[in-house]
């Protein structure tokens, strides 16, 4: 840790710069305490780690603090003091009595106050989604940021993420999604933006980095996003999931395939309308792929044009799917006001811009033609060739 007590109460913080020599006249002078426990503390002034408090052996206070790498405590002490140096008010390992929590950083920014964790190890989801639950009740922004060796860049525009790093994700202002990573060893911000998900772990996104000294607080709390969405791209990967998952499927994924095909559907000619990407599909842990077949199979296969489509109606069958594990949620603990049916939505504004639907009030639409379901290999691919040759510009501004 890198904040303790004298005796005598004043409090000493490593954070700041101090010089090896000032330190080790304290060290001479004083005995240091642990601020939480009370317990006594050793300041370590060693060559091959940064300055730091450590419990003496035997401490019954250590299993509240994390057996800190370098990278944990060098991380916090640089943004610590890129905050500083911005005049924002912050304080390091700051101990919340009435919450018995300790962000890594405490600070205050436009009215609001923040908790700041630079995540370096992986901890248990349910740890993440406690903390994370008792910031926000008790007044706190939480500002998860995650060590940036953990952001895993498969290919120049798609991602890898596994169910820790979702946590991370956080929405500015405005309702774009984002997830703040950080390297200390190269003292730079790493944001991943415009994620789309296509699989459970992977996803296209876009890669920003930033050196510390560009980016204020503000650029971190609000990232300027572009979107530059690659729809050929989203093809080739839908298709080689598709091709991968039809040879090689989980036993969970057995249920999936043994519906549609009891239902007169072949997942190797799906029309190019199931498996479109939209904003929002992160929300859901199951492939858009897979949600928007069952939203074909569960609410526009056997209606006819002039039929009439709700929202309490997709509500309903969302929720049946939902009740039996066939449609799982993402665990997203800083997004807990998006609501998960927000992909589903986003999913008929979609038919409604290709066409297939008109809205006729605010949660009401109409049937205008049915999905044709191409009945060969060749009838696929012209399909969906001449489906994306005139649709690209609608999927390019929805998503």
């Amino acid at each position: 840790m890198l904040t303790a007590r004298t005796k005598t109460g004043k409090k000493l913080c490593l954070g700041l710069n101090y010089k090896k020599e000032t330190l080790m006249s304290y060290r001479s002078k004083e005995e240091f305490v642990c601020p939480i426990c009370g317990e006594s503390v050793v300041l370590k002034l060693g060559d091959q780690r940064i300055f730091h408090f450590a419990h003496k052996r035997g401490s019954t206070c250590r299993d509240s603090f994390e057996n800190e790498s370098y990278e944990h405590l060098e991380g916090k002490r640089q943004l610590f003091q890129w905050l500083i140096r911005q005049g924002i008010p912050a304080e390091i390992e700051y101990y919340d009595s009435e919450i018995q929590q300790r962000p890594d950083i405490m600070f205050k920014h436009n009215g609001n106050k923040y908790a700041l964790e630079y995540q370096c190890s992986t901890i248990p989801g349910m740890d993440f989604n406690k903390r994370t639950k008792t910031y926000l009740e008790n007044g706190y922004t939480p500002l998860w940021i995650i060590s940036s060796c953990h952001i895993h860049q498969k290919k120049k525009d798609i991602i890898s993420l596994s169910t820790f790093q979702y946590l991370f994700l956080r929405s500015t202002s405005s309702g774009n999604l984002y997830i703040p990573a950080y390297c200390p060893e190269k003292h730079l911000f790493q944001l991943v933006e415009s994620i789309t998900s296509f699989s459970i772990k992977n996803a296209f996104a876009k890669y920003s980095f930033i050196p510390q000294h560009n980016i204020e607080l503000d650029g971190l709390l609000e990232p300027y996003q572009k979107n530059q969405f690659n729809l050929s791209s989203w093809k080739a990967e839908t298709e080689k999931f598709i091709f991968n998952w039809g040879l090689h499927p989980q036993p969970s994924q057995k249920v999936f395939l043994h519906e549609i095909y009891s239902r007169g559907l072949n997942l190797f000619l799906l029309p190019p309308e199931i498996g479109l990407p939209v904003a929002h599909a992160l929300l859901l842990q199951t492939p858009p792929i897979i949600w928007q077949t069952y939203f074909y199979l569960d609410v526009l296969a056997n209606k006819n044009p002039g039929d009439f489509i709700t929202f309490q109606e997709v509500t309903i069958h969302f929720n049946k799917r939902k009740r039996k594990f066939e449609i799982l949620i993402r665990t997203l603990p800083q997004l807990q006001q998006l609501n998960p049916i927000l992909p589903l939505i986003e999913y008929v504004q979609t038919l409604e811009h290709l066409g297939i639907l008109t809205r006729k009030k605010d949660s009401v639409y109409q049937l205008q033609r049915r999905i044709v379901i191409p009945r060969s290999n060749s009838e696929s691919e012209e399909v969906k060739l001449r489906f994306y040759q005139k649709n690209s510009n609608i999927l390019l501004k929805n998503n």
